[in-house]
């Protein structure tokens, strides 16, 4: 047990759990970003998803939940704990570490921390719905009887630019942590090496590339359809 405790305190072993909760979330970012792309659909395919997901065991939700909110927060506590340790262990070598370093990898911490306060907020937004009243938002789910229309949500929640700007800032910022972290995660556990590393730190721009555009595309065209292009989307 205390081998164990010592491996998870050391540096490496810390940055086997960031390369392990990354991986989690960033499987995690690219289901949700593809559940969210169905808004673009004939709005029985988001709301179909959605009502069953929220239909499964009550107990295994909240499972899904607490092991998320956990990977979530142990990557937030190690990522905090790996940066400060190395701009301690490290004053002379910061500089030009700096200097050659990815803006990825400067502002991990940073976007790590907004990305934190934007989950939180996203959480309350449409999950918990104490930032705006969607209640009469509902659509006739075929063999389900009445449920939220969360296509209609979406647009509503979006329709608000403040709160579509702050969505677009924070994928924007995912995209640079992911950018670095996925590159960094098979670092971590060994598969990176100077013949494969060009390779995948493309292929990590690419994955990041790819989530943004996904994710942002939803409140640029709501933004689009309200503001400048009427009828650009047959929703609202």
């Amino acid at each position: 047990m205390n081998g164990i405790t010592r491996f998870f305190t050391s540096s490496v072993g810390r940055k086997y759990l960031m390369a392990v909760t990354g991986t989690i979330l960033s499987l995690f970012v690219l289901g949700h970003m593809c559940g969210n792309l169905q808004f673009f659909l004939d709005a029985k395919w988001l709301n179909s998803y959605a009502h069953h997901l929220q239909s499964l065991p009550y107990g295994l939700l909240w499972v899904i939940r607490a092991v998320m909110l956990t990977t979530v927060v142990v990557h937030l506590v190690v990522g905090t704990l790996l940066t400060t340790h190395n701009m301690k262990a490290r004053p002379g070598y910061e500089v030009d570490a700096t200097i050659q370093a990815s803006v990825g990898s400067r502002t991990m911490i940073w976007t790590g921390l907004v990305l934190f306060a934007f989950i939180v907020f996203h959480i309350m937004h449409y999950t918990v719905k104490n930032v705006q009243d969607f209640s009469a938002l509902t659509y006739n789910l075929e063999g389900y009887g009445v449920v939220p229309d969360v296509q209609a949500i979406m647009y509503a929640g979006f329709s608000i630019w403040y709160y579509s700007l702050f969505y677009i800032v924070a994928v924007g910022l995912l995209l640079f942590h992911l950018s670095h972290g996925v590159a960094s995660a098979f670092q971590s556990v060994g598969l990176r090496n100077q013949v494969w590393r060009k390779r995948l730190e493309c292929l990590a721009w690419a994955y990041a590339a790819a989530v943004f555009i996904g994710f942002s595309s939803i409140p640029v065209c709501v933004l689009l359809d309200k503001y400048v292009f009427p009828n650009l989307l047959s929703i609202g």
